[in-house]
């Protein structure tokens, strides 16, 4: 299993601003309450990498090899 906070720090440590987000409104309706943003450097400023997802974990899935793709480090 992913740990969360060393992820978010090691982005962090790199540069990049991460964001957590769980929507009560989306969780009441079941649909894809979790949403996860990683921005800013090293990129341009206007390139993010962004999901809607139904739990933590699986915003990872979807978020971590892309951000593995530019070039960042992250723990497993």
């Amino acid at each position: 299993m992913v740990d969360v906070t060393r992820v978010m720090e090691s982005l962090a440590e790199q540069g990049v601003t991460v964001l957590f987000k769980a929507d009560a409104e989306r969780m009441r309706d079941g649909t894809k309450p979790w949403t996860f943003v990683a921005s800013g450097a090293p990129w341009r400023d206007d390139l993010l990498v962004r999901t809607d997802a139904a739990s933590v974990e699986a915003c990872l899935e979807v978020c971590l090899p892309r951000l593995r793709e530019y070039g960042l480090v992250i723990p497993e």
